[in-house]
């Protein structure tokens, strides 16, 4: 390799490294873009903080692809529930399930609350983790009937099967307060998929710090780092 080439190379490798770095602040800590790029100037990293945000939407996507294909398997008992986020003043719902110990099944921001809008999730949890054997949620009419047409349509004879009890999902609502907490500090989300590629940031940073993957090393930067790569 050129010395030219070793430059740029290196000059490329920093810049990765910078923009995980900023990635990762955004994601793991209460900060708004604008701290984050505070701390970056008092280690000598000059960075707007719109080009912060510009890295959280464009990195998300990639992250969340590489963390499915990482993550642990999940129990086969569910705990479904969501919680509603303010998105350019108007509520948009955040759908999230565990399983029993509390590991992360999947989550997936919708813009209504309704049977189909379960039914997306519900997909996207299956199609991330399988068919689970239970699922327990509150009242909700709209995921008693996502969950029934799942089984309705299904290639197989296994049924989800369905419980109501309400402590139960104590366990979820305690991951959408971490959610909310995490956010509370922001004017809030402008744009619907700004906010879903953050708030997926988010809850991946929370997989990796319930060390659903496995990482040898137990540093959860480095883990961070290697599903950004």
């Amino acid at each position: 390799m050129s010395l030219a080439n070793s430059h740029l190379w290196d000059n490329f490798i920093q810049h990765i490294r910078r923009s995980c770095t900023a990635v990762y602040f955004k994601l793991r800590f209460t900060l708004s873009y604008r701290d984050v790029e505070e701390l970056l100037g008092i280690r000598g990293v000059k960075v707007d903080h719109s080009t912060i945000q510009r890295w959280v939407f464009k990195f998300s996507s990639c992250v969340e692809a590489n963390m499915h294909k990482r993550k642990n398997s999940v129990g086969d008992s569910w705990r479904m529930d969501e919680t509603y986020i303010k998105v350019g003043g108007m509520d948009r719902y955040l759908y999230r399930a565990v399983d029993k110990q509390g590991n992360t099944v999947d989550f997936l921001l919708t813009k209504r609350r309704m049977k189909g809008s379960a039914q997306k999730f519900l997909n996207k949890a299956i199609g991330n983790n399988g068919k689970p054997r239970l699922i327990n949620i509150d009242k909700s009419g709209a995921n008693t009937e996502a969950i029934r047409i799942v089984n309705r349509y299904s290639l197989t004879f296994k049924k989800i099967k369905v419980r109501r009890v309400k402590y139960l999902n104590n366990i979820v609502e305690q991951d959408h307060r971490t959610i909310k907490r995490r956010i509370s500090i922001t004017t809030g989300f402008k744009e619907f998929e700004s906010a879903q590629r953050t708030l997926a940031g988010i809850e991946i940073i929370n997989i990796i710090r319930k060390n659903q993957i496995a990482d040898p090393s137990k540093n959860w930067f480095a883990t961070f780092k290697s599903l950004a790569a």
